[in-house]
């Protein structure tokens, strides 16, 4: 089925645009999101499209043309407004960390296919298992902060919104004639709740590039300057760092030390641009390398090992659950709420339903079992 089927969106781009779409959206009691950010194509990806669907419309934000995105914040936080979202996590993050929204009400089409569906709950297969339509993946990999944006990009950003709120009809109707509503509920919390952050650079994240004694000491060395100097000049070309060295490159860098320029561009997997722009810069970091004292691996971080065994015992516990119920780990209890229990683990179901992450239903379906697996001499 083409897309061209899709009603034409309506196109937000200026400040008085978002204000009436706000007035208009406050009275809907149900929205679609999404969003797409350039997180493939720049240093520090950003929120380049929002995508919005009622049941009747839908709409295509562009944030970088609009100055003020506070408006729309309070559809997000409003409990009168239920946001559907299919895999919310990512664009939670962005949204909290671009324009401090935060998300109250949600609905997951991702979860709630996993609970009645099962494992197949990937956007793509559910739009072609209820309307026969087959997605282009090679639009994962657009970039979203270009200008303009070719129509069949903004199509494929329009379908991501456009058929959540039928799919979340069809899955709320499952879910309550499943009995499991209530469960649903605690698993959207967690999700709304998510405190994920998106990785930051990390100073000795070079160590994560080599498997045990891949290279000696010097050539550690090596890497580790190397992967400082990749980092910098990600930030001057405004790119990820893996589309200016990709990982395994930087390690034969390391391994190989070229000593000058024709040696550098004999390296296979460096781009052109990079040595004539670079090349001074590569061969310097490799330089300092072999002036440099070995590195030391970072110390792992210390846990009070009372509380790491409790965290190993829980997390075996909800993997034998999720097992025996066929779902997703996470949808049993997060990790999140794992470590909370961990750290101050409760003593009575009264105490167990106060903390983070547990509810009404996981502590009448679950505390028990919880509470034993943390105080194993507990009479039942």
């Amino acid at each position: 089925m083409s897309l061209n089927h899709l009603p034409a969106p309506i196109h937000i781009t200026t400040d008085k645009d978002l204000r009436d779409l706000v007035g208009v959206l406050t009275s809907a009691p149900v929205i679609a999101v999404d969003t797409e950010s350039n997180s493939l194509y720049a240093y520090t990806g950003k929120v380049c499209l929002i995508q919005l669907s009622t049941r009747d419309c839908d709409y295509i934000i562009d944030p970088l043309t609009i100055e003020d995105m506070s408006p729309l914040g309070r559809l997000f936080a409003s409990n009168e407004i239920e946001k559907v979202f299919h895999a919310a996590e990512y664009d939670i993050i962005c949204l909290r960390r671009d324009f401090g929204f935060e998300v109250n009400r949600l609905f997951d089409t991702m979860y709630a296919a996993r609970l009645v569906d099962g494992s197949m709950s990937g956007l793509g297969d559910l739009l072609q298992k209820h309307y026969g339509i087959q997605t282009n993946k090679k639009h994962q990999l657009d970039n979203w902060g270009m200008r303009p944006l070719p129509e069949d990009s903004l199509r494929y950003a329009q379908m991501d919104t456009h058929y959540l709120p039928h799919l979340r009809d069809h899955y709320h109707q499952a879910i309550l004639a499943k009995g499991a509503w209530d469960e649903m509920a605690e698993v959207f919390e967690d999700i709304a709740r998510s405190d994920g952050k998106e990785q930051i650079f990390d100073p000795d994240g070079y160590w994560k590039l080599v498997k045990p004694h891949e290279l000696n000491k010097r050539q550690m060395a090596v890497l580790a300057e190397l992967y400082q100097t990749r980092d910098a000049i990600a930030q001057e070309m405004d790119l990820p760092p893996f589309k200016v060295i990709e990982n395994r490159v930087l390690v034969k860098l390391a391994l190989h030390s070229p000593a000058n320029r024709r040696e550098l561009s004999e390296m296979r997997g460096l781009r052109s641009d990079l040595i004539r722009i670079y090349a001074d810069d590569l061969l310097d970091a490799i330089d300092r390398g072999h002036q440099a004292p070995p590195p030391r691996p970072p110390a792992p971080e210390r846990l009070d090992q009372v509380v790491a065994d409790r965290y190993v015992v829980l997390h075996a516990w909800r993997k034998e659950k999720a097992a025996e119920r066929q779902l997703e780990s996470n949808m049993v209890v997060s990790k999140q709420t794992l470590w909370l229990l961990a750290e101050r683990p409760p003593d009575t179901i009264d105490e167990l339903r106060a903390v983070p992450g547990i509810g009404a239903w996981r502590a009448t379906h679950y505390g028990e079992e919880i509470l034993s697996v943390l105080h194993p001499r507990r009479k039942a």
